[in-house]
């Protein structure tokens, strides 16, 4: 084989379920000599000592120790979205391999989703169009009432650039903003949305209307929400979910909707995705699921690769990454 030009960067596959978009390796070629991971282990002797970066879309490829070992000048890895449970960074770190995420691309999007869900779940919209659309449907009966957004209590649970971009979203409709986060936002950035710093979750949890989550998974996060949690919340309340879904303890949480403990609950993440077909939570109906949507989008993953892209060859210069992630950071 030819000596590789560019720096090699592995990446599970093109296309198909599990692979970078095709529509990014043009881009990706003109920074990188590209190789998928069965290209990879087909000539793994040439490659092992070359490939100098990898690209993590959507969790693949795994990375555990038996590659890591095998890519002894592995210097970057680049994941595409903000989320890094899918990693162990201690072990990656340990490795002497610097790792970025991909907080900027992401941010918009995944706010306008957390949007969309809390605007869908307050107005019955998925249930509105199931009556529109339905043979039996002569009127709408007028006890048929949704919920006001405009002037109601959002509370939010993580206030990162997500978190921000929803409070953002949040002010835009006249809702009055909490948040809960584990360092408090500059005086001028609360300012900015007519934020409203609750020092302990409790607090958050009995004044709001609607919860949104948006926290890392991380041990302090798992299972953040659990039965104490849905018990204190408002029983008009609804909860949204755009981090991860161990953050929330679902078998408590199908307790909490059968048992009128909260109102709804609006999820773009569950634990596993999907879920099994016979599990409870797609049996209630005061439950919207999306299939892990939020940062969907052509533009934001079109970002997300050219921020991946600045990452990596900043890290393969020996520069600052401008979203590098430390592992004491995350734990």
């Amino acid at each position: 084989m030819e000596e590789p030009e560019l720096p090699v960067l592995l990446v599970n596959e093109v296309g198909g379920v599990l692979g970078v978009l095709e529509a990014h390796v043009p881009f990706l070629k003109k920074h990188f000599h590209l190789i998928t991971m069965k290209e990879f282990l087909e000539s793994k002797e040439y490659f092992s000592g070359k490939v100098k970066a990898i690209y993590v879309w959507w969790h693949k490829p795994v990375i555990d120790r038996e590659l890591l070992k095998s890519l002894p000048n592995l210097k970057v890895i680049a994941n595409s979205g903000v989320g890094m449970d899918h990693l162990d960074l201690k072990l990656i770190s340990g490795f002497g391999v610097r790792m970025a995420n991909a907080p900027q691309a992401v941010a918009n999007s995944t706010a306008d989703t957390g949007m969309a869900l809390l605007l869908t779940a307050a107005r019955r919209l998925v249930e509105g169009c199931q009556i529109a659309v339905s043979p039996d449907t002569e009127c709408l009966p007028m006890n048929w009432l949704g919920d006001e957004v405009t002037g109601a209590t959002l509370g939010i649970i993580g206030m990162g650039n997500v978190g921000y971009k929803v409070a953002q979203r949040g002010r835009a409709f006249e809702m009055k903003i909490l948040y809960h986060n584990r360092n408090r936002r500059k005086e001028d950035d609360e300012l900015a949305v007519s934020a409203c710093y609750c020092r302990k979750l409790e607090d958050l949890l009995q004044q709001s209307d609607f919860v949104m989550l948006v926290v890392n998974l991380t041990p302090q996060t798992y299972k953040l929400i659990g039965k104490k949690e849905l018990e204190l919340m408002k029983p008009t309340a609804t909860l949204i979910n755009i981090s991860r879904g161990p953050v929330i303890d679902q078998d408590m949480l199908v307790e909490a909707l059968q048992n009128g403990v909260i109102k709804g609950a609006a999820m773009d993440v569950t634990y596993p995705e999907p879920l099994p077909r016979e599990h409870p939570l797609l049996k209630l109906k005061n439950v919207l699921i999306t299939p892990h949507l939020g940062a969907r989008t052509h533009k934001t993953c079109h970002k997300i690769t050219e921020e991946a892209v600045g990452n990596i060859l900043a890290g393969l210069s020996g520069l600052p990454m401008p979203s590098e992630v430390f592992p004491d950071e995350i734990c």
